[in-house]
Order: C-alpha cells, then sequence, then structure tokens
C-alpha cells in the first residue's frame, strides 16, 4: 500500500466561465457526466445476466427499466466522482474536456445532479423492479463514491482492485431483477468481473501513468515498474479465466458458454503473456503496446456475457 497526500497541493481549479454557455452544448455537458461509455460496459454485463436468470428471454420491459435504472445509477456515481475528483482532472490530459474543468457545468449543479440521479435510479429499481435490486444499485454507487474515489483511489495502489467491486455488482443486479434473490451463478460472474476489472485497467493505466503521476494517484504502474504491473496483469488474467469456467460444472452452462469462454480466455492469456514478455525485455514506449490488451479486454468481456445471453438457448 503506497499512502498519499488525499489532495495534490497547489491545484487550482478552472472557474465557471461568465460568458454564454449554448443549451445544446450544457445538455451534451450534463450527459458526458455520466460517462455514457462506461456505462455501455456495465449494461453488457447486466442484461446477459437477466438472460441467464430466466433462461430465456426475460420481459422485455423489466430489462427497458432495469437498464435505464441502471444507467442512472452508474451516472449519479460518475458525476460525484467527477465533482470530488474536479482538481486532479484539471490537471489530468486525459480528462481536461470535462465538463467541470471547461466550466460547462458549475460544482454546485454537478453535485445537484449527481445526488438527484442516486435518488430517483434507487427508487426507479424499487418501485419498478424490487428493492433488492435498488439496495444493490445503491451500494454500488456508493461503494464507487465513497469507498473508490474518496478513499482508495489517492491512497494505495491497489485501489482499483478493491474499487472494482462497484462494478462487478450491476452482475447481481441483472439476476436480482429477473429472480429477487441470489444465485452462485451471478456470483461466479461477479467474481469474473472482479478479475477482469484490474488486468483491464492497468494497461490503460501503464499508457497515461505520467498523468496519474502528476496528480499524485498511485495507480499501479505509478509505484511499480512495467515488469511488476504485467506479473499482476497475468496472474490476475489466470484467475479471471479459470473462475469463467466454473459455471458449467456448476450446470448453470452448457457447451456453447464454454467454447467462447476457453477460446476468448486463452486469447486473452496469449496477449497478457505477451504484455509481460515485452516488459520483461525492457521495451517501453509505443512498442509496449499495452493498448491491445486494453482494447482486447473490452472485447473478451462482451464475447463473454454474449455467450452467457446465448447458451440457454443452446442447450
Amino acid at each position: 500500500m503506497t499512502a498519499v497526500e488525499s489532495r495534490p497541493a497547489g491545484v487550482a481549479l478552472t472557474p465557471s466561465p461568465g460568458g454564454h454557455r449554448p443549451f445544446g452544448a450544457r445538455v451534451k455537458a450534463f450527459v458526458a457526466l455520466t460517462k455514457p461509455r462506461i456505462i455501455e460496459l456495465l449494461l453488457i454485463t447486466t442484461v446477459p445476466v437477466m438472460f441467464l436468470a430466466e433462461q430465456g428471454v426475460p420481459d422485455l420491459w423489466l430489462v427497458l427499466v432495469t437498464c435505464l435504472g441502471g444507467y442512472l445509477s452508474a451516472g449519479g456515481a460518475n458525476a460525484l466522482n467527477m465533482y470530488i475528483d474536479r482538481d486532479i482532472d484539471a490537471l489530468m490530459d486525459r480528462t481536461s474536456q470535462r465538463p467541470l474543468v471547461t466550466g460547462m457545468v458549475s460544482p454546485a449543479e454537478c453535485l445537484v445532479f449527481g445526488i438527484g440521479l442516486a435518488v430517483v435510479s434507487t427508487l426507479w429499481f424499487g418501485l419498478l423492479v424490487n428493492w433488492l435490486s435498488a439496495a444493490l444499485s445503491l451500494g454500488a454507487l456508493l461503494f464507487y463514491v465513497v469507498v473508490y474515489t474518496m478513499i482508495l483511489k489517492r491512497r494505495t495502489a491497489q485501489n482499483i482492485v478493491w474499487g472494482g467491486i462497484a462494478g462487478c455488482l450491476p452482475v447481481l443486479i441483472g439476476w436480482s431483477a429477473v429472480t429477487n434473490s441470489m444465485s452462485w451463478a451471478a456470483v461466479v460472474l461477479f467474481m469474473v468481473i472482479f478479475f477482469w476489472t484490474p488486468p483491464h485497467y492497468w494497461p490503460l493505466s501503464m499508457k497515461v501513468k505520467d498523468d496519474y503521476a502528476r496528480v499524485g494517484v498511485p495507480m499501479l504502474p505509478v509505484v511499480a515498474s512495467n515488469k511488476v504491473v504485467a506479473r499482476q496483469i497475468v496472474a490476475y488474467s489466470w484467475v479471471m479465466v479459470g473462475v469463467s469456467l466454473l459455471l458449467t460444472p456448476m450446470g448453470y452452462t452448457g457447451w456453447f458458454y464454454t467454447s467462447v469462454a476457453l477460446v476468448a480466455g486463452g486469447w486473452w492469456l496469449k496477449e497478457a503473456h505477451g504484455l509481460q514478455a515485452r516488459a520483461k525485455s525492457g521495451i517501453t514506449g509505443g512498442k509496449l503496446k499495452e493498448m491491445r490488451l486494453f482494447h482486447w479486454s473490452i472485447t473478451y468481456v462482451s464475447l463473454l456475457f454474449v455467450a452467457v445471453a446465448v447458451d440457454p438457448f443452446l442447450r
């Protein structure tokens, strides 16, 4: 664990401009606060689990309201994350155009927007889905905002490992939306995402580690060598692939899911070991090709969860 100051010294926030802010640009800015591209990944892990829980096609109205509730909840969490991190966002290249940094949205507006989405999404789940899903949704939001953003992110290199739990909860939400209960199948898929998150995010962190170092955020690539990071990526990758294969012997999936998990997991391990080999040989910069694994990680989780949804129809 590496401790750092909770706020970098000497950070000056960008004030909201006093000039005209066009309505259309303001709407886009509020949408940007929800980080729609990240939410796409959350929905990819939610909807297929609903098919698995139903062992067929779930009620489409339930799918719709669950997805919308998930968007509102994750959007609220992301907006509150931007409110808390607005100081370091102003200093990092990859976040320098976020709405609070540019002044298109004020901090007060962002705070109210985030809290509003949190309240609305919780009530949405409770009234239109069930209260177990509402509790899981609120728990994911609070874990991301409080545990990850406020406590872990600026204090430990293991921030994304434990903070990633928030991103695992949509799996449980998808299952509970259909069954109003939990299952070992949901727990296994939760663990797949848990072990997927670090080797998914660390390659990106390797690419932008100078950004994180500048603001004192101890992402693992900031405080450890590429060789150490790559070794941990490989370790998490093997566990992730192993866990993904548990569903079939437990009786929840059949040959189709198993085939996809084996092929996609095998390719993942090839990429992870390739990154480790390049890191061991001292390759740095663009030739390290760390983003290959990052991009493949998104394809991997998409393929795996599509297989989760399709498998019940082929058994």
